[in-house]
């Protein structure tokens, strides 16, 4: 097996450069995190790309359907979401009655901001026989306009059971739309929306580390580019990923996704090795030389945020009672299919 501290890999940086937080700072703001959270019966829910010391608070680290599944079945009073704004709508939508609080008002999404809901709402006007498939990774508003939700986890499995009679419409993501359509056989039409930290990943990064690591397993987000994912081992949301690292008797992985994950497989998968998969070459710089992939807005989240927000709870995800009520039905519908 390739020594990862021995291997050159030219214009690769093999693992993320971010610092953890000192011991000392983090045990002091956890304790003030862990009294809040008893004093609110607030439950704290965080996505995996999140950064590590949020991760080691969370009650729940897990991908969009597993966060959906979580902020379904919670008894708190108080949600605080780490993840961006979308996730933290999806659990008010599902939990109308609960105070829902994100750490940072502004972590949002492009796949997000690809989509508005006006331009959903005039293109599904151009074929009355669309039934919308939508990607979790989108407003409340655009939920509202869907007939049916889905994760990177369940797509393939929401195309299947879709009404056969049907023209799909595929939004926002096109390139895991793509790659459903490659797993089941399904025409649809896709919105032409992409998240921005996963086409960033480039083949050439790719087959350099598959050549400096032959021995490693790729796997690879399916929000990545087709010739990206053409070059995978295994295809798959974050969740099941880490399945995926846990169960193989490989010990080395290079992983194409933001790189907030390499820490919950580190903890899940001690003693096998993670590489974080490059990006574009021009993107890198003198001044930021890392070479990994990070969401910005996933990491503008902090736990001195997380602390800020339980003491105020502001920032508030407000909605009304009309986009809750229409946006919970395709919701739910992705829930029970997932559950079947």
């Amino acid at each position: 097996m390739t020594n990862l501290a021995e291997a050159q890999v030219p214009g690769v940086d093999l693992f993320p450069v971010r610092k953890p937080m000192p011991r000392a700072q983090f045990d002091a703001l956890s304790q003030e995190i862990l009294v809040l959270k008893k004093q609110l019966n607030a439950v704290i829910l965080a996505h995996n790309y999140q950064v590590p010391e949020i991760q080691d608070i969370a009650d729940y680290v897990g991908d969009s359907l597993g966060l959906s599944q979580q902020a379904a079945g919670t008894k708190a009073d108080v949600i605080v979401f780490s993840g961006v704004h979308f996730m933290a709508e999806t659990a008010k939508i599902l939990n109308p009655n609960k105070i829902v609080i994100l750490p940072d008002k502004d972590a949002g999404c492009s796949l997000e901001e690809s989509c508005p809901a006006d331009k959903l709402a005039a293109f599904q006007k151009t074929n009355p026989n669309f039934y919308t498939i939508t990607y979790i990774n989108c407003s409340a508003e655009v939920k509202a306009l869907s007939n049916i939700i889905c994760t990177s986890g369940n797509a393939v499995k929401i195309v299947e059971a879709a009404p056969k009679d049907k023209d799909l419409l595929f939004v926002p993501d096109e390139n895991l739309g793509a790659w459903v359509m490659e797993q089941t056989g399904r025409k649809m039409t896709l919105w032409k929306g992409n998240c921005y930290a996963h086409i960033e990943f480039q083949r050439d990064n790719l087959l350099r580390l598959r050549q400096a690591f032959p021995e490693a397993k790729v796997v690879v987000h399916p929000e990545s580019l087709h010739e990206v994912r053409e070059l995978a081992d295994a295809v798959c949301s974050t969740e099941k990923m880490i399945t995926y690292c846990k169960s193989s008797p490989a010990r080395q992985f290079v992983v194409v996704t933001e790189s907030g994950i390499i820490h919950r497989m580190q903890k899940e998968c001690p003693g096998k090795q993670f590489i974080c998969a490059p990006v574009a070459d021009a993107l890198r710089t003198p001044t930021d030389p890392c070479h990994c992939s990070e969401c910005k807005f996933m990491k503008l989240n902090t736990l001195e945020k997380v602390r800020d927000c339980m003491e105020n709870l502001a920032p508030r995800i407000a909605l009304s009672p009309e986009i809750i009520h229409r946006a919970r039905l395709p919701i739910e519908r992705m829930l029970e299919i997932s559950a079947r």
